[in-house]
């Protein structure tokens, strides 16, 4: 949480939220910011009302945690507005991020086919001092992760407590943890509940996840896809990159997060359905003028280029795979093609790096060379001057 010290605003990026106290009136409040939530949906039906949505609205908490609820109270509540939600244990508060038929929309998608009657109730708008004990128990986060890592720590258990998440009423919290096998931390809530005086529960997330709840900027420059917008993690597997062409280099492939980057799925289908199209070549190709061997292959250009040298880059000739598939007809029906240095001028190289061909001192403004003559026509001017004024000359 940032505070901005000039208007004395704080800004929650993990709930989407500023918080400020009134100078006059001495109360928190609260906006909902649109920007830093993670899990925003635009809302591209919020002109439209339809009375069997007019109650139902989508709640946010804290990081990517959301659900959909229904208006139990008499009060008119917007997105934006902060509220006061119905829990397993005690009450939440969110804040309202979609209304209207959207969230229908969002249901499902989110698979949910029930009763609508059945989803929680929003109790009322969150008062001021609703917000003074949600505020109390957000400053309560920070030191009771690391506490609690100093507890699993103590107890030799193999788990990492990566986030905790109190509820509004501050009566529980949810402890997000990492662990590569199966933990049994009975003993452990024993020892939070005792320690904290809260009710917990224990809810395992992966190395992406933790990667999307702490953030940071990718080797591309950008924010992490995992803390930008991706909230449902696909399994990425090395046959992504190799349906790519792509150097299977762990240090180049793993994210921040010690897993296969999620980006390596992006173009995955454009690999797979521009290699559909391109023919598989084992054997030479056999020409008039000798066999060439395949050294390369571009995909999504669907073009393979070949050498009349094995395993060499000296000449290539690129041919497009239609043509490929051609030639390979011609060879099975015991025809040779005609010579690629005929007709197809050899391929230049496409990239050619500029590391070490330019020195750094290019950048500097040139120096003006000094002239071999220059201390030569200095001495003969002193010893002129010295002669006029009858001074010796040696």
């Amino acid at each position: 949480m940032d505070v901005n010290e000039n208007e004395n605003i704080q800004f929650d990026c993990e709930r989407g939220c500023t918080v400020a106290r009134d100078v006059n009136s001495g109360d928190l409040k609260c906006n909902y910011r649109m920007g830093c939530c993670k899990l925003k949906e635009y809302n591209w039906l919020g002109n439209i009302t339809q009375d069997e949505y007019k109650e139902l609205f989508e709640v946010r908490f804290k990081d990517t945690r959301k659900g959909f609820y229904i208006n139990a109270s008499s009060q008119t509540i917007h997105t934006g507005d902060l509220v006061v939600v119905e829990a397993v244990s005690g009450h939440d508060l969110g804040i309202v991020t979609l209304e209207g038929p959207m969230v229908g929309r969002q249901m499902r998608n989110k698979g949910f086919s029930g009763d609508i009657s059945q989803l929680r109730r929003i109790y009322r708008k969150a008062r001021s001092f609703d917000i003074e004990k949600w505020q109390e128990a957000i400053a309560r986060e920070h030191e009771t992760m690391i506490e609690a890592r100093r507890i699993a720590a103590d107890m030799g258990l193999d788990m990492k407590i990566g986030n905790v998440e109190f509820q509004g009423d501050g009566t529980k919290a949810i402890f997000y943890y990492i662990a590569d096998g199966r933990v049994d931390f009975r003993q452990l809530i024993k020892v939070f509940a005792e320690e904290f005086r809260i009710k917990i529960e224990m809810k395992q997330i992966g190395a992406r996840q933790e990667a999307g709840l702490i953030g940071g900027i990718g080797v591309c420059g950008r924010e992490l896809c995992c803390a930008n917008f991706i909230t449902n993690f696909q399994s990425i597997t090395t046959s992504a990159a190799r349906c790519q062409d792509l150097s299977l280099n762990p240090q180049k492939l793993a994210g921040q997060c010690g897993k296969l980057k999620c980006c390596l799925n992006y173009e995955v289908a454009a690999y797979l359905d521009a290699q559909s199209r391109i023919p598989k070549v084992v054997e030479p190709l056999e020409f008039e003028d000798g066999p060439a061997w395949l050294v390369k292959t571009d995909i999504l250009a669907e073009k393979m280029y070949f050498s009349y040298e094995k395993n060499s880059l000296t000449e290539i000739y690129p041919l497009p795979a239609d043509e490929v598939k051609d030639i390979l007809a011609m060879n099975r029906a015991g025809r040779k093609a005609a010579s690629l240095k005929g007709g197809i001028e050899v391929a230049a190289p496409e990239f050619v790096t500029a590391v070490g061909d330019d020195s750094i001192t290019r950048f500097d403004a040139p120096k003006k060379r000094k002239s071999k003559n220059r201390g030569r026509a200095w001495r003969d001017k002193k010893n002129q001057q010295k002669v006029q004024t009858g001074g010796d000359a040696s």
